[in-house]
């Protein structure tokens, strides 16, 4: 076989895997939408809104998460790349969620809440570099 076919070859077995993971990921996604808002009554009936609205935040914030997975993915097809800035959203939105649900359990200390703080400013800081300073394009 020639390198010019293996390469296309290639490319095919990568589309269709890629393809495969978004759908599941939309997939998952559309059913954690749907189980949030059937959920969302429970927010008034857990014996405590607190409880309801730690729930709450996790679906979302997961949902966010998830979503931005996709975007990934979806922007990979596109360019055949994967951007700093997104990779660092992603890694923003999961600090995020893993943060909140600390504090909602009260399991952090002020040390852990300010080392957490200081990873997520380093993160935000890191995506506005590199959306300030995006790469320069080859010219084939």
């Amino acid at each position: 076989m020639r390198q010019d076919t293996l390469l296309d070859l290639y490319r095919r077995a990568t589309r269709l895997v890629f393809n495969l993971v978004v759908l599941a990921l939309l997939v998952g996604l559309f059913a954690g939408v749907g189980r949030t808002f059937l959920e969302l009554g429970l927010t008034l009936t857990e014996p405590t809104v607190r409880l309801g609205l730690k729930d709450l935040i996790t679906n979302v914030l997961s949902l966010v998460i998830v979503l931005e997975l996709v975007r990934v993915f979806v922007e990979y097809f596109e360019f055949e790349r994967v951007r700093l800035e997104v990779l660092l959203e992603v890694g923003i939105a999961l600090a995020l969620r893993e943060l909140l649900l600390l504090l909602f359990a009260e399991r952090i200390s002020g040390t852990d809440l300010f080392l957490w703080s200081l990873g997520i400013l380093a993160m935000v800081a890191g995506r506005t570099l590199a959306v300030r300073f995006p790469p320069e394009r080859r010219r084939a």
